[in-house]
């Protein structure tokens, strides 16, 4: 079953001489429960894409459907509640509120939603990433690699239909790439998470279920490389 499904995506900024194409009629579509991968270099076209995806950048042409739903057919106040209800997104900066310590900034899109954090699901999600021992730091008192933890933690926590992830080991060292991937693909799996992750890196994508590459704003699957 297909959640996510782009058609004839074109994204154009500027006009005339000015005039940049930055997606070039993108089409694809990812199934649940997959861990799919967009690669590409530098101003491909792959960051305007999961902006578009993920509702934050309007396309110029073409239509994105998550779960059936076309997000840009929808009032824009409509599209951010649909947004932060079924988007999960995990920043290469982390974007952690610094006055929040770890549990309570993986529970702060409940917050924002008006709705009480789920006792059971916060334990499990602090247990799986490794940070129940971490609930009351500051972020300012964690690592790199524990504070991509939590990014990814308050992606989870509410459930949603889709998580981006935007270079998630950007900021990384390799040690802790490597972890955060570990845990990202764990909590696929846990979860049945459906993540479209983007990255420069190829070889971060080796071992998801499909991989797409973006050139020039042009879009190649890749197919299946998980083995």
């Amino acid at each position: 079953m297909n959640l996510l499904q782009v058609q004839n995506l074109c994204k154009i900024y500027g006009n005339h001489e000015t005039k940049v194409e930055a997606l070039k009629g993108v089409s694809f579509q990812v199934e649940k429960g997959e861990f799919a991968a967009v690669v590409g270099e530098s101003g491909s076209g792959k960051s305007t894409l999961l902006n578009c995806i993920g509702g934050l950048d309007e396309p110029t042409a073409g239509k994105i459907f998550l779960n059936g739903q076309e997000l840009f057919a929808m009032p824009e106040k409509e599209r951010t509640v649909f947004r932060r209800r079924n988007i999960g997104f995990i920043f290469q900066s982390f974007q952690l509120i610094q006055e929040l310590n770890v549990e309570q900034n993986i529970c702060f899109p409940l917050l924002l939603d008006g709705k009480k954090a789920d006792r059971e699901r916060t334990e499990e999600i602090m247990e799986l990433l490794g940070l129940a021992d971490r609930r009351k730091h500051l972020p300012g008192q964690l690592s790199g690699g524990q504070q991509q933890r939590v990014a990814i933690g308050r992606a989870l926590i509410m459930k949603p239909m889709l998580i981006l992830a935007d270079e998630p080991t950007g900021n990384l060292d390799s040690e802790n790439s490597r972890e955060v991937m570990e845990l990202l693909f764990k909590a696929s799996r846990h979860y049945s998470q459906t993540i479209l992750m983007i990255t420069h890196n190829s070889n971060l994508a080796s071992n998801v279920d499909r991989v797409f590459r973006v050139t020039d704003g042009v879009l190649e699957d890749l197919g299946g490389m998980r083995v």
